[in-house]
């Protein structure tokens, strides 16, 4: 399938896909994420991919926030409308994915293109990214659930602090705050991502499953973290891999996982 606004390749069980809207620094519109919704939801249902990697075309911008034009025109119903749409994308199809999903940021991470990162699982920035929430110099505050990623990730004050201000913050201060989990230099960004995806893709697909469902319990109000996590433990002991890996460990031999 062909897409408008996304490349990709799926090459050593990765899926990597491009957001493709250099003009306007890869800036996401309703059309792009639902486009983005549709490869991810196809993603998972094929054996051959099992990590996804999520970057912007070029060297300048990952996602450089919400395509502003599109916004201009809504009113206040419409406006939820797009974005309960966007949030159902991002929580359930992203956030929610049963293979663990990499954002690899290559340069602008603003507004709706930090809220589309944090989103994914971790987190991989070059020296060149810059993050920010400057919704508040639109007269508008992060839709797209950043005020509670955001807030999660690096605290509440903190949190409240990048969002009045709408500055922008280089990778190190991102990185130093929590908000990403490495930052390499901008032309060593996609090798680094290779092989720190290769380290994942060592270990149990399986386990990301119930990994990623345990994790995100802790941040669902409706749910009981501890009893999740038990119930998704216990469910590894009735899988291949749980043998595999046993008998790898058992016989001193790295595991071979399907």
């Amino acid at each position: 399938m062909s897409y408008n606004n996304l490349l990709f390749e799926i090459k050593d069980n990765i899926l990597t896909i491009l957001i493709n809207r250099p003009k306007q620094l890869n800036s996401i519109n309703l059309e792009t994420l639902f486009e983005l919704d549709s490869l991810i939801k196809d993603s998972i249902l094929n054996d051959e991919i099992r990590l996804i990697v999520l970057s912007g075309c070029g060297d300048k911008s990952f996602v450089a926030g919400a395509d502003i034009k599109e916004l201009a025109t809504l009113n206040s119903s419409q406006a939820y409308k797009l974005t309960e749409d966007i949030h159902k994308i991002l929580n359930n199809t992203i956030e929610q994915s049963n293979k663990p999903i990499i954002a690899a940021i290559n340069g602008y991470a603003l507004g709706g293109g930090l809220e589309l990162a944090m989103a994914c699982h971790i987190r991989i920035a070059s020296d060149n990214a810059k993050f920010g929430m400057p919704e508040v110099s639109l007269g508008l505050i992060p839709g797209y659930g950043g005020t509670q990623r955001l807030t999660h990730l690096v605290g509440k004050g903190r949190a409240f602090e990048i969002m009045m201000t709408g500055r922008k913050i280089d990778s190190k201060e991102a990185l130093d705050i929590g908000l990403i989990n490495y930052v390499v230099k901008q032309h060593e960004l996609r090798n680094f991502v290779n092989k720190f995806c290769m380290t994942i893709l060592a270990n149990s697909s399986n386990s990301f499953k119930h990994l990623i469902k345990s994790v995100n319990s802790y941040f669902n109000e409706n749910q009981d973290g501890f009893k999740t996590e038990l119930n998704e433990f216990s469910k590894c002991f009735e899988s291949d891999d749980f043998k595999e890996g046993i008998d790898a460990f058992l016989n001193k031999r790295k595991p071979n996982f399907k």
